[in-house]
């Protein structure tokens, strides 16, 4: 199956039902490949190929899309975790009062947020702007996130 690419959720609906492809910019891409979490996640992490999904029902609903994730002196660490809080304009308080905008934290204090895909985190899962404004926008308190291997 080829990349589709598309607006978001809903326009990937209207594919999947209709396989027309949406016209405009694209950010989000759908594939037919499964991501490497359980049905169970909302959203999942694979660390060793640098990319996130959202899920539901086991199924992904948005990625894959790249990710920056914890350097080596400050990793991702592997597991099964649940979104605890959110903060659309977060500065953090570790790190100089650093701008974390689009803030879903899921770890202690690590979280989804907007930031450089290129730079490694300190233990965070960075994403370009549109995906942490999806990952934001589709994500709630109680909700499960795995990151994998």
């Amino acid at each position: 199956m080829p990349i589709i690419r598309t607006t978001g959720i809903a326009a990937f609906t209207a594919v999947a039902a209709t396989g027309v492809l949406p016209a405009g910019n694209a950010s989000a891409v759908a594939t037919s490949e499964s991501a490497p979490c359980g049905v169970s996640a909302r959203a999942c992490v694979k660390l060793s190929t640098q990319q996130a999904w959202l899920m539901r029902d086991g199924k992904v609903s948005y990625g894959p899309v790249p990710v920056a994730t914890g350097q080596p002196s400050a990793p991702t660490a592997p597991g099964t975790f649940t979104v605890f809080w959110k903060d659309l304009h977060h500065r953090s308080s570790l790190f100089r009062n650093a701008p974390m905008p689009y803030s879903v934290f899921f770890d202690g204090d690590n979280a989804f947020h907007e930031d450089s895909v290129r730079t490694p985190s300190h233990g965070c899962v960075h994403l370009t702007h549109e995906a942490a404004r999806t990952f934001y926008n589709t994500l709630h308190v109680g909700d499960e996130v795995q990151v994998v291997p």
